[in-house]
């Protein structure tokens, strides 16, 4: 349901919830949902083509370095959205904690880190899979949200805390941030945001779909 107490009534949303829901343990998403769709997204993206492969690329090598620091021990997520690394997840102490900060940002294209690991056992299965249906609702609610443009945002849940990245405005940034509190099982919103304006905005959209805010 939505923030609004009301069934999600789009078709995306429904499919998005959906295909999320069969996916998002298992990291098969771009298999499910086709190349097409893929491309439409990466269109509607607010980052440069250049910006989301970089992303791409910051991801892969973090996540094959990482672990190489971390140890068994540790379970470590990496989000990369506009070249800025958002670190989630457990390790098994502060030093190791700043062991992967430092790994992570001496990738190539890396500009910025918000270091969230905490020190901690690493988060049980069944946590994970509420985070990953939390993430997954507050997706599909974007989608319904009219006003706003769901592929502008990265969803990011860790231990009923959630992150959320993306290139948007100060009035679409507040929307997401009640949509995701109003998300049951959710502790916390952390807005991890690069800010546009209202102007810039508009000058982004297609001129037939402009309309006033």
């Amino acid at each position: 349901m939505s923030k609004f107490g009301q069934p999600l009534q789009r078709p995306l949303a429904k499919a998005i919830l959906c295909a999320a829901l069969l996916t998002s343990l298992t990291g098969c998403v771009e298999m499910m949902v086709g190349t097409a769709v893929m491309g439409a997204v990466a269109t509607a993206d607010r980052r440069t083509l250049g910006a989301q492969t970089e992303d791409k690329t910051i991801t892969v090598k973090a996540e094959l370095r990482v672990p190489k620091i971390a140890g068994p021990e540790s379970h470590v997520n990496i989000a990369s959205f506009n070249r800025k690394v958002l670190l989630t997840g457990e390790v098994a102490d502060a030093a190791l904690k700043s062991k992967v900060e430092a790994e992570v940002q001496a990738i190539d294209g890396v500009q910025s880190i918000a270091n969230e690991l905490v020190v901690a056992a690493p988060a049980s299965y069944t946590s994970r899979s509420s985070d990953a249906l939390i993430t997954t609702k507050i997706k599909a609610s974007l989608v319904d949200m009219k006003t706003i443009s769901a592929t502008s945002f990265k969803v990011v849940t860790e231990r009923g805390t959630v992150y959320l990245m993306g290139r948007v405005t100060q009035r679409e940034g507040q929307i997401a941030s009640d949509i995701a509190r109003g998300i049951s099982g959710v502790d916390k919103v952390v807005k991890i945001f690069e800010y546009i304006t209202e102007d810039e905005l508009r000058a982004m959209q297609p001129t037939s779909s402009r309309v006033p805010l």
